[in-house]
């Protein structure tokens, strides 16, 4: 029988390269969305509701799950929607999963390289002390230790992402931005922090470590997914300059500095290595190409 794979905010950016990714690999695709989000085929639920996240979840009788849906964007405004959905959404999932966990094989949460806070020196390990600095932060390493309940139950796996990006991401996000205004030519862009450092990936990359980790399983571990290479914002913005082949004028916009900016995120792959051998981060060269050619 082919098995099935639920993938929750599979409308999002991730979701659609996710499920192409599990797709490829055979399994039978089925998400859930918040109404507003859902497409044709897709289950319209809201994570917050319980008893709709427990139907849902009888009906599809999923093997294997990756769960992205979250508040995602730092800068959200309200900060109780990181807690609603992030934990309690999350929750309100693994209470239901519960239930059919004879089917599982695995269920991978994503959760974020952010739980680790400023570090001005040395890459992070999946040991490194957590020390988050932002509500969505917090809420993603809260998610991380509600999960912990529930690990004598079901097959979770916990990943880390650092910062990916790719096509279709949204432009509230800081590589989507900066692209866009040199595919338009602009003659100028404002930023926020300059002076930030992050280990960029693609987002095809992450996905690629997610059906990898559900193929093999190693449950109970937490992994950094991540290329292990720093990248500051000015070397962004210099790669786009040479891709564009022009030079653009940065600027800095007060009200686009964050006072709680993590300054520096970068991380160690070696744990996701040493289970997944042959998977290999895309360069952020490549992924900036892509994003400006298409």
């Amino acid at each position: 029988m082919t098995q099935r794979a639920l993938i929750t905010g599979l409308n999002g950016f991730t979701g659609q390269y996710m499920a192409r990714e599990l797709a490829h690999a055979g399994y039978e695709v089925h998400g859930l969305e918040i109404p507003a989000a859902t497409a044709a085929g897709d289950r319209q639920v809201d994570l917050c509701d319980p008893e709709a996240v427990r139907q849902a979840i009888k009906a599809i009788k999923p093997n294997v799950v990756v769960h992205l849906a979250a508040i995602a964007f730092v800068a959200h405004g309200n900060a109780d929607d990181f807690y609603r959905v992030n934990l309690m959404g999350t929750r309100n999932l693994l209470a239901a999963l519960s239930d059919v966990a004879g089917n599982l094989d695995c269920v991978l949460l994503a959760s974020s390289a952010n739980i680790y806070g400023n570090r001005t020196e040395g890459i992070l390990t999946e040991d490194s002390l957590p020390d988050p600095a932002n509500d969505y932060a917090v809420s993603k390493l809260a998610m991380e230790h509600m999960a912990r309940l529930w690990m004598d139950k079901l097959p979770i796996v916990i990943a880390r992402p650092f910062n990916y990006t790719g096509v279709g991401q949204s432009e509230n996000f800081l590589i989507p931005k900066i692209v866009s205004h040199f595919r338009r030519k602009e003659k100028r862009i404002e930023l926020g922090n300059l002076d930030v450092w992050r280990d960029f990936n693609n987002v095809r990359s992450v996905c690629s470590a997610y059906a990898n980790l559900l193929k093999v399983g190693p449950v109970g571990e937490t992994f950094n997914v991540c290329s292990g290479v720093g990248t500051s914002l000015r070397e962004v913005v210099s790669a786009l300059e040479n891709l564009a082949g022009y030079k653009i004028e940065l600027s800095v916009n007060p009200a686009f500095v964050r006072a709680n900016e993590v300054k520096i995120l970068t991380g160690s792959a070696e744990r996701l290595s040493s289970v997944i051998p042959a998977w290999k981060p895309i360069p952020l060269e490549e992924t900036l190409r892509w994003m400006y050619s298409v």
